[in-house]
């Protein structure tokens, strides 16, 4: 792949051939190719060249190397700063995909790719966030390098702590790519997003006094440090709710307080904003000073989690077979029946 060894091994043969090989195939080889472009507009134009070709073979699913083409052009164009343009590519895109089906993981993958990226150059966390992983859904882990692999799970981490309305980490905290970050200068953010995994306030405080140089070297995370606080204050009360049985729902708003280290009054607002956010459904009761809570979000747990919540299944079985005792001894007939 050294010089223009690609350019001149697609003019001089595989030009000959193109439009007699699989067209995904094609596709993913043009592609690379254009990617040995210096100029990116002249990678743009060869890649346009090769949308007409693909146009003119006039088979029945060109419209999938077509796309797998276009995120390409969409990737140059980001490169260059045309994030208009860029953006109506990705829009067409989404549209001739939802309207495909059976597609190659590729093909997703690239989109989704691209989608990241855009976001990322637009700073918009959440959707950032969303795109990297449905495309690493698409993408095995075993075919990225380890640099990259270390990046992308860095940016992915930075988005959860920083993206509106992502208050659930397990999806990351389980994917292999996070792993990536063990043993690396970077280390400290695997173990924030552990911390606000598990609503630890405490810990997440720690890390902040011992690793106060590395934060300070993130400007968005010092710039967004007050909202940092609020969500793993939130994420401190699903971890409230969630260790609590379901009949022990009613919660003293003294007892969140304590353990969030805020004021009756911040803690109020605290549940508003869960409320208002949909991650949680239940009634605050200002006179007792407790709240209900009827409904937690979903979440996805963390192996500590998954034995807590172990432990009070058994707990409900013992409960029930005890209740089942229970009947058998009084009501013998009815069993019996």
């Amino acid at each position: 792949q050294a010089g223009d060894a690609l350019i001149q091994l697609y003019t001089h043969f595989i030009s000959d051939f193109e439009s007699k090989i699989n067209l995904l195939k094609f596709a993913h080889f043009a592609v690379v190719v254009s990617r040995q472009y210096s100029d990116k507009d002249a990678g743009i134009s060869y890649l346009e060249g090769v949308i007409s070709k693909l146009h003119d073979t006039k088979e029945s699913r060109v419209e999938e190397p077509i796309l797998y083409v276009k995120m390409q052009i969409a990737s140059f164009l980001l490169e260059k700063g045309n994030q208009k343009e860029c953006k109506k590519l990705v829009d067409e895109g989404k549209t001739t995909l939802d309207s495909m089906d059976d597609v190659d993981p590729s093909v997703h993958s690239t989109y989704y790719w691209l989608c990241s990226q855009y976001h990322k150059v637009c700073q918009d966390y959440s959707e950032f966030y969303k795109n990297a992983l449905l495309y690493l859904a698409y993408t095995t882990v075993e075919s990225l390098s380890e640099p990259f692999k270390q990046n992308l799970a860095f940016d992915l981490s930075l988005a959860a702590l920083l993206g509106d309305n992502i208050y659930n980490f397990g999806e990351l905290l389980a994917h292999p790519i996070i792993h990536s970050l063990v043993g690396t200068p970077v280390e400290w953010i695997y173990h924030i997003l552990q911390a606000f995994n598990s609503g630890n306030l405490a810990s997440y405080q720690e890390l902040c006094k011992v690793h106060a140089a590395a934060l300070s070297a993130q400007p968005a995370l010092v710039q967004k440090e007050r909202e940092l606080l609020e969500k793993i204050n939130i994420l401190c009360l699903m971890e409230i709710i969630f260790s609590r049985a379901s009949q022990d729902r009613t919660i003293p708003l003294s007892t969140i307080a304590e353990q969030t280290r805020l004021s009756v009054e911040d803690v109020e607002y605290l549940l508003m904003k869960s409320l208002s956010a949909h991650l949680i459904e239940g009634i605050i009761d200002g006179v007792d000073g407790t709240v209900h809570v009827s409904w937690a979000q979903p979440r996805v747990l963390g192996i500590d989690q998954v034995k807590s919540l172990r432990d009070r299944l058994d707990t409900w079985v013992g409960k029930v077979h005890t209740t089942l005792l229970s009947v058998e001894a009084e009501t013998p007939d009815l069993v019996a029946s």
